[in-house]
């Protein structure tokens, strides 16, 4: 079967869905959507819930975690996002084109691995 390619500049329902939302443009799916992202445990490291772009997670210490892109961003200029399931999260440090690191902690601010964590980006890929 040979792969081929199809081009259009919206996507339309079929008319089943009611409202107003029944088309959208093809440039906010490019533009407006993340990237990469996971959901993992930082308890747990070796068990990534979820995932997209997500090659590899790195425990980098207690409540730190280095995700690995599967495919880079072309700059390191993403908006990252992070959450954890207890009290904090945050990026821990500069990522890169290739990865991007999450730190989780408690009610005090220090680190602590959590059983959920949830991080990604948006931004161009190389």
């Amino acid at each position: 079967m040979a792969n081929g390619t199809i081009a259009f500049d919206t996507l339309q329902t079929s008319g089943q869905i009611t409202g107003t939302a029944k088309s959208l443009d093809t440039d906010y799916v490019v533009n407006g959507s993340a990237k990469a992202w996971c959901r993992w445990s930082l308890s747990d490291q070796s068990a990534a819930i979820g995932s997209f772009n997500i090659g590899s997670i790195t425990d980098s210490g207690t409540g730190v975690g280095t995700l690995n892109l599967s495919n880079n961003f072309l700059a390191n200029d993403t908006a990252q996002f992070m959450a954890s399931s207890n009290y904090h999260a945050w990026n821990d440090q500069a990522g890169s084109t290739s990865t991007i690191v999450l730190a989780s902690g408690n009610s005090s601010h220090t680190k602590a691995d959590v059983s959920r964590a949830f991080a990604g980006a948006f931004g161009d890929l190389a």
